[in-house]
């Protein structure tokens, strides 16, 4: 097959994305595809476009990556745009996907997760690996995926949410947990242990651009994630950082926490994620794959905290972990994202039949 593998972009996880595409593509091109990388906000900058040279090609935006324990400069990318334009779709980018069989969607937050690439792509008729628009949009918002459990009974810590600072001063329950509304990969989020924390921790979460941040109920507890793929829930993993808890740095730092999968936990406590995962994974609207991310008190209640809509795909990534217990090797779980994409196709035309 012709396959787009689309990353970067200009969120706060564009380094995680790169990270997660070349991986990806690299997979790929070993199970015999012809596969482009392509930046979705730069594109593809060169005044010849010959898409078929392309593909033969193997043609990549980048090399090599590497996740950082800060985020990039994002401004000093967009500066450096040929076009100089603030269209997050880059040169070419969508006569390229147009040309693909499908397009594996390597994004990371911000546009390219929150369902405005999808429904790019669903007006353009361009086929891709995920969930669709709505889905990403319920998922990708703390606080409406907050409010779609609740109504759906899934469990969840408590919260609210604030659209500024003063708002914010509301809150009075510690230790709780801040976060911006529509963050990915654990950035910007702090725990506050008392009102001078507390302070901090809000101001940090608005720091990231957001009109809106979510404060809930710090819930003590393990952390575990748990993906579902096609409909299956995966076996859940346990993470344990080495020290604080699983933030931005600890995520993509190799060695920062030890994940364990499968996770040693009894049967109950399996199902019990696993259902719930299944549960937050119907409510939200997700289709092909995704994660759940959960906190497990010592009473077994499992907290459902978010879902990921394209989970991480870096070395150091859950899902592909989580894949390899039930003996699915990374390459194997790429085709496969990709087989449940294009079914789901199949079956939205007999549908329109």
């Amino acid at each position: 097959m012709r396959i787009v593998v689309l990353a970067g972009g200009t969120s706060t996880e564009r380094d995680v994305s790169i990270s997660s595409g070349l991986l990806v593509s690299a997979a790929l091109r070993e199970k015999g595809h012809q596969v482009v990388m392509l930046d979705v906000f730069t594109g593809y900058e060169q005044d010849i476009l010959d898409v078929d040279e392309l593909f033969k090609q193997n043609y990549s935006f980048a090399d090599s990556a590497k996740v950082g324990k800060t985020i990039s400069d994002i401004d000093d990318i967009r500066e450096n745009r040929r076009d100089k334009s603030q269209r997050f779709v880059g040169e070419h980018v969508v006569d390229i996907c147009a040309c693909a069989d499908i397009t594996f969607l390597a994004l990371h937050g911000g546009e390219g997760e929150n369902g405005q690439i999808q429904a790019l792509f669903d007006l353009l008729g361009l086929k891709y690996t995920g969930t669709g628009y709505l889905g990403s949009a319920l998922a990708m918002h703390k606080g409406i995926t907050k409010s779609v459990l609740r109504q759906a009974k899934v469990l969840t810590p408590d919260g609210d949410i604030f659209k500024s600072p003063a708002e914010a001063s509301q809150w009075s329950s510690f230790p709780c947990v801040v976060k911006p509304c529509s963050g990915g990969s654990s950035v910007g989020i702090t725990i506050a242990r008392n009102t001078e924390e507390y302070a901090a921790s809000v101001r940090e979460a608005f720091s990231y651009g957001e009109h809106e941040i979510v404060v809930e109920q710090y819930v003590e507890g393990r952390e575990f994630s748990v993906g579902v793929v096609g409909g299956h829930a995966l076996p859940p993993i346990e993470i344990i950082p080495n020290e604080g808890f699983y933030d931005y740095e600890t995520k993509y730092q190799a060695g920062a926490a030890r994940d364990v999968c499968p996770a040693d936990i009894t049967a109950v406590q399996d199902r019990i994620m696993r259902g719930a995962a299944l549960e937050a994974y119907k409510a939200l609207h997700l289709e092909s794959y995704a994660r759940m991310d959960f906190i497990l008190d010592e009473k077994n209640n499992a907290y459902c905290l978010e879902a990921n809509t394209l989970p991480g795909m870096t070395p150091t990534s859950l899902l592909p972990q989580e894949a390899a217990a039930e003996g699915v090797s990374y390459a194997d779980l790429c085709e496969k994202i990709i087989e449940i994409s294009l079914e789901k196709y199949r079956k939205h035309s007999k549908e329109a039949i």
